[in-house]
C-alpha cells in the first residue's frame, strides 16, 4: 500500500531536518560529498503534492505549504554556503554537475515559459541513475529509486496502485544478487528513464 499524505509529509519534514544535520557536516568536512540523495527525496514530494493540492486536506496544504518554505530557505542558505565553500579553489566534479543541472533547468523553464507550457520536471527532463552493491544495506539508495521510479509513472499517466515498497525492494536486492553473480561484478546501476512516454527500469553491469 503506498504511503498516506500524512506519512509522506512526515518524512519530508524529518527528511529536511537531516539535510540540514548533513550539510553543516558535509562543511565541517564531517562528510565527503553533499547530500544529494535525500535532497532529491524531497523534491519528489515536493513535485508530488505541488501538482496534487487539491487532493490534501486544509491542515494537509497548510503543513505542505511551511515545509516547503522552510526546504527553500535552506536550499537558499545551501547555496550560498556552498559558492564560499568553492571560492578560489578547483571546481569539485559535484559542483560543475550541479551547475550543470541548474543550467539545463533554466533552459528548459525558459523554452517553457515561451512557449507557453508548463515546464518539464526533473524527473521528466533527466534520468535517474542510482548504483548499489549492497541493496540490503543501502536502503536509502533503494528508497531513492523507488520514490523515483513511483513519481516518473505517475507523471507518465501510469498505475502505480499495485507497486509496493517491499515489493520493489526484494526485486532490487534479487536483481543485483542475480546480475552479480551471472556478470561477475559488484556495482549495478539502476536507471529510471522515460522513452516514447514509457517508463524504463533498467539494471545495468558498471565495469
Amino acid at each position: 500500500m503506498p504511503p498516506t499524505i500524512d506519512e509522506e509529509l512526515a518524512q519530508m519534514e524529518r527528511d529536511i531536518r537531516q539535510l540540514k544535520i548533513e550539510y553543516d557536516m558535509f562543511f565541517g568536512g564531517g562528510r565527503k560529498r553533499p547530500p544529494t540523495e535525500i535532497e532529491w527525496r524531497i523534491e519528489l514530494i515536493v513535485k508530488r503534492y505541488g501538482e496534487r493540492g487539491g487532493d490534501m486536506k486544509f491542515g494537509q496544504r497548510f503543513r505542505f505549504t511551511n515545509l516547503t518554505q522552510t526546504y527553500a530557505k535552506y536550499k537558499d542558505v545551501f547555496r550560498k554556503r556552498m559558492v564560499k565553500h568553492e571560492e578560489g579553489k578547483i571546481e569539485r566534479h559535484f559542483g560543475a554537475a550541479a551547475k550543470a543541472i541548474e543550467a539545463e533547468r533554466a533552459r528548459a523553464q525558459a523554452a517553457a515559459q515561451k512557449a507557453g507550457t508548463a515546464a518539464p520536471t526533473t524527473a521528466e527532463a533527466k534520468a535517474f541513475r542510482m548504483v548499489c552493491s549492497e541493496p540490503e544495506r543501502e536502503a536509502e539508495k533503494v528508497d531513492q529509486l523507488y520514490e523515483a521510479f513511483v513519481q516518473a509513472k505517475q507523471l507518465a499517466g501510469e498505475e502505480t496502485s499495485k507497486l509496493t515498497r517491499s515489493g520493489f525492494n526484494e526485486f532490487v536486492r534479487k536483481k543485483t544478487k542475480d546480475l552479480q553473480t551471472s556478470k561477475n561484478c559488484r556495482d549495478v546501476e539502476y536507471v529510471v528513464e522515460t522513452i516514447d512516454g514509457q517508463v524504463k527500469l533498467k539494471a545495468l553491469v558498471k565495469s
